[in-house]
């Protein structure tokens, strides 16, 4: 499918005044492609733990 040079030009100008959320969607997608696709149960372990710590909470069930 095509892309209108309009449409790129859009598409430019939001990616130049959304820099950090541009950012934030990256890194989240990448985050989520890590956990679906690579992670083994180690990391699970450690992700656990810091998903703890970050809730400021006990342990999760």
């Amino acid at each position: 499918m095509k892309i209108s040079e309009a449409k790129k030009r859009a598409n430019k100008k939001w990616d130049e005044k959304n820099k950090e959320r541009k950012l934030y969607i990256s890194k989240r997608s990448v985050a989520r492609n890590f956990i679906k696709k690579v992670m083994v149960d180690e990391d699970l372990e450690e992700f656990k733990r810091l998903f703890e710590e970050r809730l400021g909470r006990g342990k999760l069930e």
